[in-house]
């Protein structure tokens, strides 16, 4: 089978390939980038914006399935390009792949649709989506996974799969920029640190992709649903940013600020950089405060249940891994 994963070259997309590579499937990937890697291990790339018109239809053509990893993800930036990415492009993706009778698709969501500012503790699925949010990526993702969801139907079955902060070796955004700013003496905890979160490392968000597509297929049980994914072992927060550290090689973090102050000061970020900074990334939003400051960690029963998930890496095993890459 071949199979298409847009986003191949990122970081959850190209952990997706290996694992369909592992398996001897033929993989096609689609991003704007050039990624010569891809190439190397046999990956069919192909180069170009899915919210372009044709883009998607010739991206689709000849698969099996699609895993559509592709988002633009950030605490910041133009509303305009999160809406073009994570909605615009998710359209043309799904109608791209019905019109060519591709059964199968996946959707990369992630649990931040249903992050409404507060603490999100133990829910599962039904969990609503929240009337507002703060940053206009977990609203276009919230959107876009609500399209993909309604859109199964007796010809293609949808699932969105919700992975919690993801890391791992490789990784090139969450653990790397914790360190940048670590080793600058920048982090700080929102509050005393103690606020429960739960995460994933990267082979676990990969099988769970996997696992769903095994067992999708038009009106098949699971599809039409989102699967919250994680370790399934939440801890306060300044342990798992330690630890990140630690396996780096960098000192603790100890120093806080009060929550009111980080959103504060996030408000003030997100002024000063959108008229005086444009295109940088504020070093605090309201976004980021917020989930810096609550709890959220969630039920995965309905993945164990139907999805058959079972996260293989524990989180010592995986801080075990990540220090290795850094030895």
């Amino acid at each position: 089978m071949k199979v298409l994963v847009t986003g191949g070259g990122g970081f959850v997309g190209g952990a997706v390939i290996d694992q369909l590579l592992e398996r001897g499937w033929a993989v096609r990937s689609v991003a704007r980038g050039d990624y010569p890697d891809l190439v190397a291990k046999g990956v069919e790339v192909m180069r170009g914006d899915l919210a372009d018109d044709d883009v998607a239809t010739r991206a689709v053509y000849g698969c099996g399935g699609v895993f559509h990893v592709a988002a633009k993800a950030g605490v910041s930036g133009s509303a305009a390009d999160y809406e073009r990415s994570n909605v615009v492009a998710t359209h043309r993706v799904v109608a791209a792949a019905k019109a060519a009778g591709i059964e199968r698709l996946i959707y990369t969501s992630t649990p931040s649709v249903v992050h409404g500012g507060g603490d999100v503790e133990g829910v599962d699925e039904s969990a609503p989506y929240p009337a507002h949010f703060t940053a206009p990526y977990p609203e276009t993702k919230a959107r876009a996974e609500q399209f993909v969801l309604g859109q199964a139907d007796d010809r293609l079955g949808t699932v969105a799969i919700r992975p919690h902060l993801v890391w791992g070796p490789g990784d090139t955004q969450l653990v790397p920029r914790i360190i940048e700013q670590a080793r600058a003496g920048k982090v700080r905890f929102v509050g005393d640190g103690s606020n429960v979160v739960d995460t994933t490392f990267i082979d676990n968000a990969a099988a769970a992709h996997l696992a769903a597509f095994d067992r999708l297929a038009p009106a098949a049980p699971i599809s039409g649903k989102a699967y919250f994914i994680a370790q399934d072992e939440p801890r306060p927060i300044r342990d798992i940013v330690n630890d990140l550290l630690d396996a780096a090689g960098v000192a603790p973090v100890t120093k806080t600020i009060p929550p009111a102050v980080a959103y504060a000061a996030g408000s003030a970020a997100e002024w000063f950089f959108s008229r005086f900074r444009p295109g940088e990334d504020p070093p605090m939003t309201r976004f980021l405060a917020e989930q810096l400051a609550t709890a959220h960690w969630f039920d995965l029963t309905a993945a164990r249940r139907d999805l058959g998930y079972s996260p293989e890496v524990s989180f010592r095993e995986g801080i075990e891994r990540l220090r290795a890459s850094y030895a």
